[in-house]
């Protein structure tokens, strides 16, 4: 059973033993739309004897611990990922850490383009040190589709970062340490999605503006996403690039699903925007390998005694993992379901 169908089926992984079950963690960017979900999951259905929720804003942990309440597993931590001291402080005891942290507007990294590799690039680093020098056991970075074949800077600052990730393994030596890196994309309900702004321009009554009609995207919920993240750290060896198997929906059965019968215009793909999505390219489709619910891409040098999982399929040469060309979509009525659950 794939992933999507377990997760669609209504059955979920939760209240179950994890590696991450009983333990401290680490979640950098924690009041962010995924570190929401995941602090939430990590307390209700993984059992997490403290969790550490690390982030700059002051206003957003505010409103974090008015939603959570007084929780006696959790410790809020400001702090800039830019700060090494700062984290070195944070993973004090921390055995496990999610790297969710990170700049992520398109259009605002190519007009602050330094201000992205200091926090994507160079804040990745000084998560990786941090982890190594306080016996962090495992680290799980996020990246993003843009990260594959990248064509405008947040994408490239993030390949960057997935790369200083794999190859952390190296540069921890004689650590224990392991870092592992999952790729993913659009995720429904997220800040900055498009679902809400199409519902808000729906109960007007006003036309939708899309992009491009041909435009296609991978589609994950926040569930998926979370519980895909959580699974990887029991999985790991160090140095994967996790991407979970998910289907594709076109932008135009999006609109439709929102807004049945609203008008559409389009206005053209943005600066640094793709037609179609892509998690994994050609060249790195030559070391990946299919599993039940996920691809892995093996790192190219493995120096801490990798093996590659068992039961992995070799994949054909030149693939690819497109959203225009995946093997499983999902109807107007699939996405309409996914938004109203």
């Amino acid at each position: 059973m794939t992933y999507w169908s377990r997760y669609a089926t209504g059955r979920r992984k939760g209240d179950r033993l994890s590696i991450l079950s009983g333990s401290s963690m680490l979640i950098t960017g924690g009041t962010g739309s995924f570190g929401k979900a995941f602090i939430r999951h990590a307390l209700g259905h993984v059992g997490v004897r403290r969790l550490v929720v690390f982030s700059r804003d002051e206003l957003k942990q505010y409103e974090l611990r008015q939603a959570l309440g007084e929780d006696e597993r959790l410790r809020y931590f400001i702090g800039d990922v830019r700060d090494r001291e700062r984290l070195a402080r944070a993973m004090h005891g921390v055995e496990y850490v999610v790297h969710a942290a990170a700049l992520k507007q398109v259009d605002t990294a190519e007009y602050n383009p330094f201000e992205y590799v200091r926090t994507n690039v160079a804040g990745s680093q000084n998560v990786v040190e941090a982890a190594i020098d306080c016996g962090v056991r495992k680290v799980v970075a996020l990246s993003t589709d843009k990260a594959s074949s990248p064509i405008n800077l947040y994408g490239a600052t993030k390949l960057v970062a997935d790369k200083l990730f794999v190859s952390a393994n190296h540069y921890a030596a004689g650590h224990e340490t392991r870092f592992a890196v999952v790729r993913y994309g659009n995720v429904v309900g997220s800040r900055g999605s498009v679902v809400p702004f199409f519902l808000k321009l729906a109960r007007q009554g006003a036309s939708l503006p899309i992009t491009d009609k041909r435009m296609t995207r991978f589609w994950i919920t926040l569930d998926q996403a979370v519980e895909f993240v959580v699974d990887s750290f029991d999985l790991m060896q160090g140095g994967e690039l996790y991407v979970p198997r998910i289907p594709s929906m076109r932008i135009v059965d999006l609109a439709d699903a929102l807004a049945p019968g609203s008008p559409i215009y389009e206005i053209g793909i943005r600066p640094g925007e793709k037609l179609h999505e892509e998690m994994i390219g050609p060249d790195d489709g030559r070391r990946a390998l299919r599993l039940a619910d996920r691809y892995v891409v093996q790192p190219t040098i493995a120096t801490w005694g990798y093996v590659p999982p068992v039961g992995g399929e070799v994949l054909p040469e030149g693939f690819a993992y497109r959203s225009d060309a995946n093997d499983r979509w999902l109807s107007v009525d699939d996405l309409r379901a996914m938004v109203s659950a």
